[in-house]
């Protein structure tokens, strides 16, 4: 490795021979760095961080400084961004807090310009967070879900895989997968079909995926009717099994339905 010399990396840094660092970058000691990686000019590598193979951070971005929590107090916490990671202009990635240790960003993820993701999150693979995304703390994205510009998510949120969220949204309650959401309260806006399709689900799945969640969401029932009723209706399989999994473990409770398609109220 030669960074170029007008940036200043601790002697401690564990640094592959074959990452590029451009000017004016700064690297702390407690950071490991793995083959490919390109990192741009301005950018600040705090300790605790541990960056994997060809990621890409562009020029002005923070990672893995420490949380904006008034619990933490300097225990030794980490910031784990796994391979083909892309972090674009000013992001703001800090490390995790004594809760969990961590703050987890997974393979080909991409944090779009000027997003924060705080202590503690989790995102998932092959994710996409545009422009100006908010994450608080403690927050759970699954794998290939994508959130539109200007969203912010309370903390301990999760929000399942393959969710699509419309851009300015504001998250209070836990987002099942395969669904869109949208609206203020953030409601459900129908199956991400074209998501599913691309991704490989059969149309036999997308179609179960579809009854599901009118049950859950258009037919009127509240959530502990619709989940008995999708036990009695559905046999087990691997889309439902996930559905019902994410909706019982919810501790924020889930969003709301779009009942204004149909003019039904709750049961």
């Amino acid at each position: 490795m030669e960074p170029h010399k007008l940036s200043y990396i601790h002697e401690n840094a564990q640094i592959a021979d074959n990452v590029v660092i451009d000017p004016f970058v700064h690297i702390h000691g407690d950071v490991v760095i793995q083959e490919g990686t390109w990192i741009g000019s301005h950018v600040t590598i705090m300790d605790g961080v541990r960056i994997g193979r060809n990621c890409k951070i562009f020029p002005g971005a923070v990672v893995g400084a420490t949380p904006q929590d008034l619990k933490f107090k300097g225990e030794n916490t980490y910031l784990e961004i796994e391979d083909n990671v892309t972090i674009r202009e000013y992001c703001t990635v800090n490390r995790g807090t004594r809760s969990s240790g961590k703050t987890l960003i997974k393979e080909n993820a991409l944090l779009m310009a000027y997003v924060h993701v705080a202590h503690d999150c989790i995102i998932g693979e092959n994710c996409i967070l545009a422009n100006n995304v908010n994450l608080a703390g403690h927050i759970e994205i699954g794998d290939y879900s994508i959130l539109g510009g200007l969203t912010a998510v309370h903390q301990f949120v999760q929000i399942g895989a393959h969710v699509m969220v419309g851009g300015g949204s504001l998250v209070r309650k836990d987002i099942p997968p395969f669904v869109k959401a949208a609206r203020e309260p953030i409601s459900y806006a129908g199956v991400n079909n074209i998501g599913l399709r691309r991704r490989g689900f059969s149309e036999q799945d997308i179609h179960e995926i579809q009854q599901i969640y009118r049950l859950m969401f258009v037919e009127g029932y509240n959530i502990t009717q619709a989940v008995k009723k999708i036990y009695d209706d559905f046999e087990s399989s691997k889309v439902r099994n996930e559905i019902l999994d994410f909706v019982q473990g919810s501790s924020r409770g889930i969003m709301k339905g779009f009942r204004h398609l149909n003019g039904h109220k709750s049961k």
